[in-house]
């Protein structure tokens, strides 16, 4: 989010190039010709049109699309999922039950807040008042590649309409979320983000939204909620104001090779179980470790079970856990977990409950 207040539209930064301002002004998009007259960048010396690369492309054909998203506490961005809502994250309206919108031709409106996830940092704004050029973008239908190149739109420092273009430098993610707990299935980018983009879209080349932008950790170093979970949990904002996450009640540690080493197993792998919270999903199912010892002066924990897949899905890292239960079950499910216990493995199930508003 941003806290200053947007005072005039800004020039438009296209296809990654840098905005300046000065004293007289912003950039001309025009060009000139070699007598130094202005001309239309969109025609060439001869004549005829030329076409515009993807990056151009897909932001006219997106930022009507994009809003300004703005409340007492600041500012960020957001887009239009369909005829009258507006995407953006849960930060960005914080405890707000009414946000300002302010549209890519400097329409304004009022719009209610209709839900908020902070497990996800994701929100749904209801508008009631919409430009007919501000059309529904829609989520990408699968997974993102790394690699994919991508584009993010949004409001960086009050500078709107602004884009910088990159690529999907990752996926799998986990990031914090407001609650303390993490969010999965995040998406990284190398597009620069900066305070203000919350909220926006981060667009793949061929029009569709591959993640709702979330923060920028860096130099090159961005993130976004993907759009597979997007994809679950705005329907629900949007008819129900709320979302349920499922809960193990658990934490773990990778298996490491010293971690192998200490619990004799025969290869790292898998997820140790070193707690389970009293009175939670796992309490009386699984066991956790009760020991640790030093292997290499570094304390690990020993005994307790080691979990190896949950359903069908095998377990390597934390985020396979994370994204296993974020998109493939809901609270109540009942679910078959394969452990390692004393030596030998064995599957038992586990009802998932509802993760509490706050970490513990």
């Amino acid at each position: 989010m941003s806290n200053r207040r947007p005072s005039r539209r800004q020039c438009l930064q296209l296809g990654g190039a840098a905005v300046a301002v000065s004293l007289t002004g912003c950039l001309s998009q025009l060009s000139q010709d070699e007598s130094g007259n202005e001309t239309d960048s969109e025609s060439a010396s001869d004549g005829e049109p030329v076409a515009d690369d993807p990056e151009t492309r897909v932001y006219r054909e997106t930022i009507d699309s994009v809003v300004l998203v703005r409340n007492d506490e600041g500012s960020g961005t957001g887009f239009m999922i369909d005829d009258s809502h507006v995407v953006t994250n849960a930060h960005v309206v914080g405890e707000a039950s009414e946000a300002e919108i302010r549209f890519s031709e400097g329409q304004w409106t009022t719009g209610e807040v209709v839900g908020t996830d902070r497990h996800s940092d994701l929100a749904a704004i209801a508008v009631e008042t919409v430009p007919e050029s501000a059309t529904p973008l829609s989520f990408i239908d699968g997974e993102t590649e790394v690699g994919t190149d991508v584009i993010a739109i949004g409001n960086p420092f009050n500078f709107d309409g602004s884009v910088t273009a990159g690529i999907v430098s990752g996926v799998d993610r986990s990031i914090p979320s407001p609650t303390g707990f993490t969010i999965p299935d995040a998406i990284q980018t190398d597009a620069a983000v900066n305070p203000g983009n919350s909220g926006g879209p981060l667009m793949s080349l061929d029009g569709v939204v591959v993640a709702v932008i979330n923060s920028g950790g860096g130099d090159n170093l961005g993130f976004g909620v993907s759009a597979p979970l997007a994809r679950r949990v705005v329907p629900e904002l949007i008819e129900t104001g709320s979302y349920e996450h499922s809960y193990m009640g658990v934490s773990f540690t990778d298996v490491t090779p010293d971690v192998a080493e200490a619990n004799g197993l025969d290869e790292p792998r898998g997820l140790l179980v070193d707690a389970v919270v009293e009175g939670g999903p796992s309490e009386g199912v699984l066991q956790p470790s009760e020991e640790t010892t030093t292997v290499d002066d570094t304390e690990v924990p020993v005994g307790g079970d080691v979990m190896l897949s949950l359903g069908e899905d095998d377990l390597m890292t934390t985020e396979d856990l994370g994204n296993y239960l974020a998109l493939q079950t809901r609270p109540s499910d009942t679910i078959a977990v394969t452990v390692l216990r004393d030596g030998s493995e064995q599957t038992v199930d586990l009802t998932l409950g509802t993760r509490p508003d706050e970490l513990e």
